[in-house]
């Protein structure tokens, strides 16, 4: 059994070491790389009129906390605080030093049911998030007569990498499972591969975190999907200990 690790920077690194530490082999390919975004001034602005602020990702969360540190500058303690999955929340908790709701299931959809997100009309919601992703959060606040903006915190950029020899290299490797942890990633991914590399890379056991992501990779080609439900390392982790337990 040997896993590619998709998942960028210190996550991705963090994910190998716990797999290498378990008897797990694996490879470490990052897709795409993280930065802070020069979008990013007028945060403070932004929380301080804040009713509501969610953070998406800990990506979000942490970067946003470096621009206050860096500014001397604090997160208020009159908003409420949301995250869409628990890993955000924890952190978001912890830097912030306010409680931190999230939903049961780490996703959009679930966030969107939460209590607090029910009868927004007129109230300011301030979402912290990368340079893209969905609109979802957004659009249906926004039909819920919310005032919401975004704050980019982070920027993404996609790697490219030469599919001919990586791909050898991966098959040299007999490379076996492959942890992907996002729809932009997955789409990525496969736009740097030839039709025949595809084929071999569908017939992997796909690891992600979302049943919205299992269905895009059925809807892809992929036929071995294991949706973990999180997108935490130690969850992750657990999925495929198990699988190599079946093997």
């Amino acid at each position: 059994m040997v896993v590619l690790v998709t998942r960028p920077n210190v996550e991705g690194h963090e994910l190998c070491m716990m797999l290498n530490e378990s008897g797990i082999a694996s490879l470490h390919h990052p897709l795409i790389n993280i930065e802070p975004s020069s979008k990013i001034t007028g945060l403070d602005r932004a929380l301080q009129r804040a009713d509501i602020v969610i953070a998406v990702s800990q990506h979000a969360v942490s970067y946003a906390h470096q621009y206050l540190q860096e500014h001397a500058l604090n997160w208020p303690k009159t908003s409420h605080y949301l995250a869409v999955g628990q890993k955000t929340a924890q952190l978001l908790s912890k830097l912030s030093q306010q409680k931190v709701n999230y939903p049961s299931q780490s996703d959009s959809e679930h966030l969107l049911e939460l209590d607090e997100l029910q009868n927004v009309a007129h109230q300011k919601i301030v979402i912290l998030r990368g340079n893209s992703g969905r609109e979802l959060i957004y659009q249906t606040l926004d039909k819920r007569m919310a005032d919401v903006s975004y704050v980019e915190t982070y920027t993404r950029q996609h790697l490219d990498f030469n599919s001919d020899s990586k791909v050898i290299q991966w098959q040299e490797a007999k490379v076996s499972h492959l942890v992907v942890t996002s729809s932009d990633q997955l789409t990525h991914f496969l736009s740097q591969l030839t039709s025949a590399q595809i084929h071999w890379i569908q017939t992997l056991q796909l690891y992600v975190p979302s049943e919205r992501i299992a269905r895009q990779a059925k809807a892809l080609g992929f036929v071995y999907i294991t949706n973990v439900g999180s997108a935490t390392n130690k969850e992750l982790l657990a999925a495929l200990r198990l699988n190599k337990q079946d093997d």
